[in-house]
């Protein structure tokens, strides 16, 4: 997530200056082909040439709206994660004691109760967030040899723990009792079986009389929650944006900006023929915008990438622990994630 107000020059030119490059040489190749060459006759009139520009623009926004409803959703969801967390920290307190069992239990023993549940839904939370981060084949990482290595460089500038992801494995076995992490580790869906392990542990709580049947029900329906808002996430994880919508974009986007220098210059040229070369810097415009337009819902598709972009779940995880672990009296609290660059993980 990126937290400064604005992108500054660098930051754009990261981000789209090889774009400028291709633009300007492909402007200037076609400008030049239609004034110095027999190919001058080619000629497109501005007018069905500004009619595909509204037409793809009207695209590429549908596009984009789509792209921000799945990560404002990605970011919801995650809020609801980090209130259900500590509802579930507060009712394991409050509920988990002696209330109505017929002997005392040592406030030792029902402590440790309180800590294995609350430590064990902290592995949850880094487990969940370590599955979201697994690659899809549609995302950038999956594609091409040179994508694939930008996206990598800009998951080493701007990430933590994406590339090298050993913050979940530390945390679980903190998090995690150790005659449970060897077995929990090996499952498909990890953060799955976590959940089932806790719903098992408050059957034993119910059988030792340490909670009552409404504060069992209570605290299930806590944990039905957690998966429901895991089962979310997958969702928007799992199902890609429709690639009918991003692909055709794209290829929208591409078929402008291929027609974008003939109709420009063909406009440019009734100023004088010194004047027609001004189409260029102008083709090389309006064709960034196009492509950034489009570079935005492309980048802002899958929220769970492991880009700027995505939803900081590092963060939200490494904030619930340590209101968790502070619920719990202790002291000896982690850091908060601090910003990278400018973006927030």
């Amino acid at each position: 997530m990126y937290i400064n107000k604005n992108f500054n020059f660098m930051a754009l030119m990261r981000f789209s200056g090889g774009h400028i490059i291709w633009l300007t040489v492909w402007a200037t190749t076609a400008t030049a082909a239609l004034l110095l060459t027999p190919l001058s006759w080619i000629s497109i009139p501005w007018l069905p040439l500004s009619v595909i520009g509204i037409a793809v623009a009207f695209y590429v926004g549908f596009k984009n709206n789509s792209s921000y409803d799945r990560l404002w959703e990605a970011r919801k969801i995650w809020g609801a994660i980090v209130n259900g967390s500590r509802s579930w920290g507060a009712a394991i307190r409050g509920f988990v004691g002696n209330q109505f069992t017929d002997s005392d239990v040592p406030d030792s023993e029902v402590q440790e109760w309180h800590k294995k549940l609350i430590y064990r839904h902290i592995g949850w939370l880094y487990t969940l967030r370590s599955q979201l981060l697994v690659p899809t084949p549609w995302e950038h990482i999956s594609q091409g040899k040179h994508l694939r290595r930008l996206t990598e460089k800009r998951m080493k500038r701007f990430g933590v723990g994406l590339i090298d992801d050993d913050v979940t494995e530390k945390e679980l076995k903190v998090c995690l009792p150790k005659d449970e992490y060897g077995r929990l580790i090996e499952y498909q869906n990890t953060a799955t079986q976590i959940i089932d392990q806790q719903s098992q542990d408050l059957k034993k709580l119910r059988k030792e009389s340490l909670i009552d049947d409404f504060r069992h029900m209570e605290l299930q329906n806590l944990l039905k929650d957690f998966y429901t808002y895991q089962g979310q996430c997958e969702r928007i994880k799992k199902f890609p944006f429709p690639r009918q919508y991003g692909s055709m974009s794209f290829i929208f986007v591409g078929i402008f900006i291929f027609l974008l220098p003939i109709g420009m210059v063909s406009e440019f040229v009734k100023l004088g023929p010194l004047e027609a070369w001004l189409s260029i810097p102008f083709t090389v415009l309006i064709g960034w915008v196009f492509v950034m337009m489009e570079l935005v819902g492309d980048y802002s598709e899958n929220p769970f990438e492991g880009l700027g972009n995505d939803v900081p779940m590092l963060s939200l995880c490494r904030t619930i622990e340590i209101d968790l672990k502070q619920m719990l009296g202790e002291t000896d609290l982690p850091d908060p994630i601090q910003a990278k660059q400018g973006v927030l993980m």
